[in-house]
């Protein structure tokens, strides 16, 4: 007789608890979008564990989504947002109640809604403060991917989870990271194909592949949250100062050509370093692939000015008037006009000394006129 009243006893209780929805509801009207949720399906016990009774205590334990979600509680345990807040899942998927699937477009994790998301926290100055950040959310919505996104409705726009991840999300510093610095390429490379191949075999993959920290990555050249249209004016007037943040001589001699200085005048159609040196695949001129090898030069500076010959492409645009060693003609070219301008200059000055001395001592020596009236 033992065992029936057992059984008794667990099927009763089983009983209450898949009616506890139900029940719960007649009190709790207000949770009652619940049932159009991701998590509609369920009775309120399954993630209210504990209630043996009704009605419950006051303050019922906290809800534990790892009973279910145990490899994403799992990642968020790991990551930089561990430990953000006590509810740190509704942080992002919204009220607890209303949880929808990510592919809904009233959902808080859907593509075009997930950096208003993410937004919360970091487009708030103070927040992202305290936790010694920018706040990106406002460089996020200006950049191209936030205009196509959240503008243009392109749902396969990169959005805050395509380059952090979602419950994961690691420090830029950790090497596991999605945006580490050695990872970035890959990162941008899971929507940019092309680009990243392109990248690789230029000589900033092969050293970022050898291990050289310094070596330039996406982000270098494109940013990271404020990433522009490249196609754009305003980009490619500023493409030779990032070069130049690190190649300094280079920009400095390509300063003094005339491509620069019509450059610096506000014209666009000009010649910048990647018209020459292409824009991922960039090679050394060593590198027989490279598009300012002898053998490419040609076509590389035909692209702008048709006719180009071997004489003229011996033009070096990279050339160091104060090089003696490398460019002597060019050096002493340079001193002449430079001591021929200096002397114009003087000669001009001179002149001018002169004649404002020979002025004035003429106007001394002129005696003035007497008034007849008064004689």
């Amino acid at each position: 007789m033992k065992w029936l009243t057992a059984i008794w006893l667990l099927l009763a209780l089983a009983s209450g608890v898949l009616a506890a929805g139900v029940d719960c509801l007649s009190c709790h009207t207000e949770k009652a979008s619940a049932k159009d949720s991701i998590h509609g399906s369920l009775a309120c016990s399954d993630c209210h564990a504990g209630f043996r009774s009704f009605p419950h205590p006051d303050k019922p334990a906290a809800v534990n989504c790892g009973s279910c979600h145990a490899n994403n509680v799992t990642e968020l345990a790991s990551s930089v947002h561990a430990g953000a807040a006590p509810q740190a899942c509704l942080n992002c998927h919204g009220d607890a109640h209303a949880i929808l699937r990510a592919s809904n477009p009233k959902s808080a994790t859907y593509p075009a809604n997930l950096p208003r998301a993410c937004g919360n926290c970091h487009g708030n100055a103070a927040i992202a403060k305290k936790a010694g950040l920018a706040e990106v959310y406002s460089m996020y919505m200006d950049s191209i991917h936030g205009f196509a996104l959240t503008k243009e409705g392109l749902l396969v726009a990169a959005s805050c989870s395509s380059c952090h991840g979602s419950h994961g999300i690691l420090s830029g510093k950790d090497p596991k990271s999605r945006t580490n610095h050695a990872t970035i390429p890959a990162t941008c490379g899971n929507c940019h194909a092309g680009p990243a191949r392109d990248f690789a075999a230029g000589i900033h993959g092969q050293m970022l592949q050898a291990g050289v920290a310094e070596a330039p990555v996406c982000t270098n050249c494109h940013t990271a949250h404020q990433i522009a249209n490249v196609g754009t004016a305003e980009w490619q007037m500023k493409t030779t100062a990032t070069c130049g943040g690190c190649h300094k001589d280079e920009l400095t001699t390509y300063k003094d050509t005339f491509h620069s200085q019509v450059s610096a005048l506000g014209y666009s159609q000009t010649a910048r370093c990647w018209n020459c040196h292409d824009h991922h695949n960039i090679l050394p001129a060593s590198d027989p692939n490279s598009t300012i090898a002898p053998a490419h030069l040609i076509e590389t500076c035909g692209k702008c000015h048709a006719g180009a010959n071997a004489s003229f492409v011996k033009y070096d645009p990279h050339a160091d008037s104060h090089d003696r060693v490398r460019y002597p003609a060019l050096h002493y070219s340079a001193v002449f006009m430079n001591l021929l301008l200096a002397g114009f200059l003087s000669a001009c000055a001179l002149h001018t000394i002169l004649w404002f001395v020979r002025s004035h001592s003429r106007d001394a020596a002129v005696p003035p006129k007497k008034d007849d009236a008064h004689d």
